[in-house]
């Protein structure tokens, strides 16, 4: 199996999780996945569905289990992966410290709900949650806020999420979805009038620099779950973009 495709992890990370895992289930003396998977395939399975965000049913064809016996798996290993790595969500002010931080926003799609209209994002044209990514200049992920309704202007999330105080005193590059906060954005065309020739050059050197968050987002959402149209429980998404964000700081090596 080519892992790092397949799962998002190299295979060195997936024993080194397996371990973890094995030591928090014999802490507690029982295993919520079931007897007929051992841990390190269990744990596989449960990569591949949120890596790729198959369905149930093929996941199971492509491992030769039955779709209850794959959601077992998944509703069993999601939450211990989370407690595992819980420890390599780096909190956000030591992730920026010293740092040129990038800002931008993006939705986790989710399907249109009924009583969840609030979700639906006009300029998307679909219902989602809009979650804050934070990036270095080289792309890697620094930080991923708590998500918001999916109809929520970028600049409204920002502050909403705690964001825009939390990096009130670093240096932050955003695109102009970020008007009235401290962040640098590209100088916006005056009505009826064109930019100067320093304002052009400023705002290709911010789009240069902020082509890195945009990388950064890619990375994230190669963990499908978040990218294709998330199809489970709508109140358990929080805690999957939480897992979702360990997963990625932990094949980054934080």
């Amino acid at each position: 199996m080519r892992y790092q495709s397949t799962t998002g992890l190299a295979a060195d990370q997936i024993e080194e999780l397996v371990v973890r895992i094995w030591q928090i289930v014999q802490c507690r003396g029982k295993q919520p996945w079931p007897l007929t998977v051992g841990l390190y395939r269990a744990v596989v399975i449960t990569l591949v569905y949120v890596r790729q965000n198959l369905n149930q049913a093929a996941v199971g064809d492509l491992f030769g289990l039955s779709q209850p016996t794959v959601s077992r798996i998944y509703r069993g290993i999601l939450p211990l992966i989370g407690e595992a790595l819980c420890l390599h969500i780096p909190d956000l002010k030591d992730a920026i410290r010293g740092r040129l931080v990038l800002v931008d926003g993006t939705d986790v799609p989710t399907g249109n709900r009924a009583g969840h209209e609030v979700n639906y994002s006009g300029k998307r044209r679909r219902a989602g949650l809009n979650i804050q990514i934070a990036a270095d200049t080289d792309g890697d992920l620094l930080g991923i806020s708590a998500p918001m309704r999916g109809s929520m202007h970028d600049r409204k999330a920002f502050d909403e999420c705690g964001w825009e105080d939390r990096l009130s005193d670093t240096p932050t590059i955003a695109d102009p979805a970020y008007p009235g906060t401290h962040a640098i954005t590209p100088r916006k065309k005056p009505k009826g009038g064109e930019l100067s020739t320093n304002d052009k050059s400023n705002n290709k050197t911010i789009s240069s620099i902020r082509s890195a968050v945009e990388r950064c987002i890619a990375h994230v959402k190669n963990w499908k779950i978040l990218a294709t149209g998330y199809r489970g429980r709508l109140a358990e998404l929080p805690t999957i973009i939480r897992i979702i964000a360990a997963l990625e700081f932990y094949r980054l090596g934080w």
